[in-house]
């Protein structure tokens, strides 16, 4: 007997399945808010120089506030104000004539800074003037939460494997709301920075962990739709972040708001089981036996269950009684493929995706309606992928998504930059694409590990999707070399992405691999095919 037998004759897919999936599904919505939150809390408003102190011997006297910033702040090619310089001495001739004050001495701002406050009423910038020459730790935001979910999942991972995701789920909810709480009242840059680095280590368990938790719970005809329902929390929560940050305009305050569900998921928590899948394997049958008892029970199959002894459940798949690691993944030859592959497409496909994601000041539009448009976009996008997952399978989706997502962005390279609405509409289609290839490759790893390793193998690829995102704000750097640098960068990620992808086993109507001999063993053709629904049954 296989697992996917039982959890078929206990229904793989009824109430109990859709607790789980609505419990996760509050987690989830909070993860994008706090993963884009800076675009919000990080956002540079217009500034220019703070001439407040010159004017101490009244030498302004009575001009009016325009033709005191005329003769102190130059202005740039297209008439604003410069950001970050002001005349060495006020050139009162310049309110007689138009001449050019481009040649004229200008020194760097020597007052601090005055800010637009018509978008946002309080931003890290304006908290602790990172601008200008200290833009780069404004920039590094992002990075440096960035480097602690990567950091988070390769921890979380091996935990969870170890100690079991239930346990390991509520250690983040705890730990997440702790650190994000505490960094919404930081006294300082430092404080913030590494309160937001353990923000983002804490909390990106949330997703591996919830991930694994739903496909080991439901039966192999609904892990498309678990995969597309978890996807659609992302998208739910990208689109309430547009709404949640215009009506929270300071940054603290916001960090509070968007941190407030996990409130919630720590409550919910009580009624998360752990995985039976994962008990079994590892020996707690008793346990398994009690899970699978609720299951039964909530989706009025009790009578399967309670014919069933825990000691029975042993033979339902090899017992392993060792203990796993990070190391596993590059023991065997197909386990290194394997870990070769997945892991490139994800550093690739996180790099693609999120370098358009923290890039939505750079389209033109409004930052709220663009954040809104971006979030609402995926849900088309990942409603698509429920289809193409069942009619052309897991890896034509994945690498289609990917070139097709590319391809998008190697449009954009060549749209000039006045054409806002032209470059916005082709970064959106290729987000759209993007975001498709990611939801699908979360579902496709998931598929494609053991049991005994597969939250060791989302951590690793976490962990590699994470350092590309934690690179993504230094590729928008690059701008300062070559505009069109970054650009050029990530459409090239995204193309190779869809190569590697195009190299890895399907898995649609797949059993589930239990062990790491089940990746290995190439005598049974039947676990190295796809293999439908009839044939899966079959084989059990």
């Amino acid at each position: 007997m296989k697992f996917e037998d039982l959890l078929t004759e206990i229904n793989g897919f009824g109430r109990f399945q859709k607790m789980i999936i609505c419990i996760s599904f509050v987690g989830r919505f909070m993860i994008p808010c706090h993963f884009l939150l800076s675009n919000f809390i990080a956002a540079i408003p217009s500034h220019h120089c703070d001439i407040s102190g010159l004017d101490v011997d009244g030498i302004f006297g009575n001009l009016s506030r325009e033709e005191r910033l005329t003769v102190s702040i130059p202005k740039q090619e297209d008439g604003t104000l410069a950001s970050c310089h002001m005349f060495s001495h006020p050139q009162f001739h310049l309110l007689s004539n138009s001449s050019s004050s481009t040649d004229l001495p200008v020194v760097q701002c020597q007052n601090g800074w005055v800010y637009d406050n018509s978008t946002f009423s309080s931003t890290l910038a304006t908290q602790w003037d990172l601008v200008c020459g200290n833009r780069g730790l404004n920039k590094a935001v992002a990075t440096i939460f960035f480097v602690g979910v990567m950091f988070g999942a390769v921890f979380f991972g091996g935990m969870s494997d170890r100690f079991g995701r239930k346990p390991m789920l509520l250690v983040s909810y705890l730990s997440g709301m702790g650190f994000a709480m505490a960094s919404a009242f930081s006294s300082s840059f430092i404080m913030f920075a590494v309160l937001r680095f353990f923000t983002g280590f804490t909390i990106t368990a949330i997703i591996i962990i919830t991930a694994v938790l739903n496909v080991e719970w439901v039966d192999i005809q609904h892990r498309r739709l678990v995969c597309v329902i978890d996807s659609m929390a992302w998208a739910c929560g990208s689109m309430s972040l547009s709404l949640i940050a215009f009506c929270v305009r300071d940054w603290r305050w916001l960090t509070v708001a968007v941190t407030s569900p996990l409130l919630l998921c720590t409550i919910l928590w009580w009624w998360v089981p752990e995985s039976s899948r994962w008990l079994i394997v590892n020996g707690k049958t008793q346990k398994a036996h009690y899970y699978l008892h609720r299951c039964a029970v909530m989706n009025h199959r009790e009578e399967v269950i309670s014919s069933i002894k825990h000691e029975a459940l042993t033979s339902i798949t090899v017992t392993e009684n060792r203990k796993h690691s990070y190391l596993d993944l590059v023991r065997t030859p197909k386990m290194r493929r394997l870990a070769l592959f997945t892991g490139t497409i994800w550093f690739c496909v996180a790099t693609a995706t999120y370098g358009i994601s923290l890039n939505i000041a750079d389209f033109g539009l409004n930052l709220y309606l663009t954040q809104f448009v971006y979030g609402a976009i995926e849900i088309p996008a990942k409603l698509s992928i429920y289809y193409l997952l069942e009619k052309i399978g897991r890896r034509k989706t994945e690498t289609g998504g990917l070139l097709f997502g590319g391809i998008s962005l190697m449009i954009n390279i060549f749209i000039p930059r006045d054409l806002w609405l032209g470059r916005t509409v082709v970064a959106v289609l290729g987000q759209g694409l993007l975001v498709g290839a990611f939801a699908t490759i979360t579902l496709y790893c998931s598929e494609l590990y053991p049991t005994v390793l597969r939250q060791n193998g989302l951590g690793y690829n976490s962990f590699l999707g994470r350092l590309g995102v934690a690179l993504t704000p230094l590729i928008l750097l690059l701008d300062s070399f070559w505009s069109y640098l970054p650009q050029i960068t990530l459409c090239s990620v995204a193309l190779l992405a869809s190569l590697v992808a195009w190299q890895l086993p399907e898995t649609r109507g797949r059993c589930l691999p239990e062990t790491i001999e089940d990746i290995e063993d190439t005598r049974d053709e039947e676990k190295q095919h796809p293999m439908n629904k009839k044939q899966c049954k079959k084989a059990v």
